[in-house]
């Protein structure tokens, strides 16, 4: 873990109540696929906690909702401006879990911590199908970011505005991509659900409250197969045996 002053290379919309935040520093970070930031705003108590889309040793791309005081503020925060972030947290996916063929689902921004999986799944040779669901077409996202990656992309939305109308559960089984082991990340119903339906193993990436973000409050325990886990430090990635959904 790290604390490292920002600046903000840009923030903007891209989709509904949605903002892609690029951020630099000076110092050197090492983040890997499936941590997360997290960062300090202006007159809030705690930190809020920001899964990583991508990273090079000395800038990371963000992907966030505003959903509350704290994203608004974010939000309404222009280049130039800084930020502290604390980075490096948690522990992420692990790749060599995939052998040949990895199926990657993201429900709404859970999409964003599964594109640097895929480019260093891509890296060490293997075939990558993504498949993203949102419940409308304005709220999606990074589809394109993945496509330009060259691998296969399929949407869900709730109201069929894209893709396939239903659930990610819907278009995998209509388009039944080849695969040995899954990732995903998003809300806890939709991996509920898939967890529940995919036969093979895959690991999930888990959302909880944080108060500290760095393992010291267990503010964020949860009962696992394993006994209690911290999100924050233990996770957020587990594998989907272990978890008691």
């Amino acid at each position: 873990m790290q604390k490292i002053v920002f600046t903000i290379v840009s923030n903007q919309v891209v989709a509904d109540k949605t903002y892609r935040l690029e951020l630099s520093c000076s110092q050197d970070i090492a983040m890997t696929p499936g941590q997360f930031v997290n960062i300090a705003i202006d007159g809030k108590y705690l930190r809020r906690p920001i899964s990583v889309s991508d990273a090079t040793s000395r800038s990371l791309l963000l992907y966030y909702k505003t959903v509350g005081e704290g994203t608004k503020i974010m939000s309404e925060m222009t280049a130039g401006q800084q930020l502290e972030l604390l980075t490096e947290l948690g522990t992420g996916f692990d790749a060599d879990k995939c052998k040949q063929s990895a199926l990657l689902v993201g429900g709404g921004l859970g999409s964003a911590p599964l594109y640097m999986l895929c480019k260093k799944l891509l890296s060490q040779g293997k075939k990558v199908t993504v498949v993203l669901g949102f419940n409308t077409a304005s709220e999606v996202v990074l589809a394109d970011q993945y496509r330009a990656l060259g691998v296969e992309v399929y949407v869900a939305t709730m109201d069929g505005t894209m893709g396939v109308k239903g659930f990610t559960t819907d278009a995998i089984k209509q388009y039944d991509p080849d695969y040995d082991f899954f990732y995903t990340c998003g809300p806890l119903p939709m991996m509920r659900a898939l967890c529940a339906a995919l036969p093979t193993s895959g690991q999930a990436s888990l959302e909880e409250r944080m108060g500290c973000g760095a393992g010291y409050c267990y503010g964020c325990t949860i009962q696992t197969a394993k006994g209690p886990k911290r999100v924050c430090a233990d996770g957020p990635v587990f594998d989907k045996e272990d978890v008691i959904w």
